[in-house]
């Protein structure tokens, strides 16, 4: 009965947002007016949330209300594989959802936020810049979904319990909360867990009732949220996954937005993650104490135990994923960690000469 009620909600929020775009009119830059609405999974304390209501108050500033941008964090709407099934649906929306639900139409982009892939931040902002991922972007332009942008990180995914964790065995038994994509459920399955994919906003219940043993997340989502405050103070640093989201608008929305509004959009989205990920930089040290003042406590994991668990999934076992994406994943990052080995080394000399 209540996923039937969530798909009436659903169904009458893309009829309302039809009517909405069917009532916008292709009139002169002059004269243009839209109102897109953008929704994310994220409670309104955390980096991302505040970084889009930023990204969102500028864009109404600089088009002098042209373009207006209504933000509803915590899922309050359409979220997750519906909120991006609302942009291929052409609706005045802009989904901001982890990359692996656009996966749903390019599976490439599933194996681009796959298991075990980066070591920092860098990494991944360099490989989306690549040839090879601006490619896959272009298919997804063809499956109607344009890409704002894919750098919207807020940190590396830990597991999050009230045990030590540092070998898949210790895992055996334990039920951890996921979101509902399959990426996240095949990985924590494959890592030993039992993965229990639940919306967000029911995992604080699951967790003091015991329906879940833990979950996995970021230390900025776990001090933004106080999820230490339901007794699971254990963090096993796994880095599973890099925390990302992308940020994605019907392209027949897009089309009819004039150019100069196009930039201005594009712009701030673009500079918001760039400051967002210098300010992650610049706190995780200052987030990690906050943490162990809580009484949070962190250790480090048998990486190549894990990452034995988990190279099977790039080899069929996620829909449309092959170990060729993975490969090529691989060549990319292999050239960008000699590039950072490089700089790092002519850093250290320059420093050396001073």
């Amino acid at each position: 009965m209540r996923t039937y009620l969530k798909r009436i909600v659903f169904t009458a929020l893309i009829l309302c947002l039809g009517l909405t775009s069917a009532c916008q009119k292709n009139a002169k830059d002059d004269d243009f007016t839209i109102t897109l609405r953008l929704s994310h999974v994220f409670n309104v304390n955390e980096e991302l949330a505040q970084s889009i209501e930023l990204v969102a108050k500028r864009i109404n500033e600089k088009t002098n209300g042209a373009v207006r941008v209504l933000t509803y964090p915590g899922a309050q709407i359409a979220a997750y594989k519906d909120g991006v099934e609302m942009v291929v649906r052409s609706a005045y929306f802009i989904s901001v959802e982890d990359p692996s639900y656009v996966g749903d139409y390019v599976p490439e982009f599933t194996a681009l936020v796959g298991p075990m892939l980066y070591n920092n931040y860098d990494e991944y902002r360099e490989l989306i810049k690549t040839p090879l991922v601006q490619g896959w972007v272009k298919k997804l332009e063809d499956k109607g979904i344009k890409v704002l942008s894919l750098e919207y990180i807020f940190g590396f995914r830990n597991l999050i319990t009230d045990k030590v964790i540092t070998t898949p065995e210790d895992l055996e038994g334990l039920k951890l909360r996921t979101p509902g994509s399959k990426l996240f459920i095949e990985t924590l399955t494959a890592m030993g867990a039992s993965a229990t994919p639940l919306p967000w906003g029911e995992t604080f219940s699951a967790l003091q009732q015991g329906v879940v043993d833990g979950l996995e997340g970021s230390e900025f989502t776990n001090l933004g949220t106080k999820v230490y405050e339901t007794g699971k103070k254990n963090v096993a640093l796994t880095k599973h996954f890099l925390g990302t989201c992308g940020v994605y608008i019907s392209t027949q929305v897009w089309s009819k937005i004039p150019p100069k509004y196009q930039s201005i959009i594009e712009y701030e989205f673009a500079y918001e993650a760039q400051q967002m990920i210098q300010g992650l930089k610049n706190k995780h040290e200052q987030v990690i104490q906050e943490l162990e003042q809580n009484g949070v406590q962190f250790n480090e994991i048998d990486r190549a135990a894990f990452e034995a668990r988990t190279i099977d999934l790039y080899d069929g076992k996620l829909p449309g994923v092959t170990i060729d994406m993975y490969q090529q994943i691989q060549t990319e990052l292999k050239k960008i960690r000699a590039k950072q080995t490089q700089l790092t080394s002519e850093q250290t000399s320059e420093s050396s000469d001073e």
